[in-house]
């Protein structure tokens, strides 16, 4: 058995965006890791360096692989292509 791939999600505790792509993953049964960089503010520079310069909420990271934010993932979701990203078993 293949082991999940590492979801890292780095959000705000206000952020709508960020509550709809959490909702999204939590209702695929998706585990994932949660960077609040309100509360961590030190982590907001990972967070840009690793997206490749964006600031805003939420960015999602799968292992190494750069998702998005919330629109991105709600848009591979609709394209089918977020379960093999995430290797969920549809």
């Amino acid at each position: 058995m293949t082991p999940d791939p590492k979801v890292v999600i780095y959000s705000t505790g206000w952020c709508p965006h960020c509550v709809r792509a959490r909702a999204l993953l939590q209702r695929k049964g998706v585990p994932y890791t949660e960077i609040r960089i309100d509360e961590q503010p030190a982590e907001r520079a990972t967070m840009i360096e690793r997206s490749g310069g964006r600031r805003t909420v939420p960015q999602i990271f799968v292992g190494d692989e750069y998702l998005g934010g919330s629109d991105e993932i709600h848009a591979l979701e609709r394209s089918g292509k977020l379960d093999e990203l995430l290797a969920v078993d549809g």
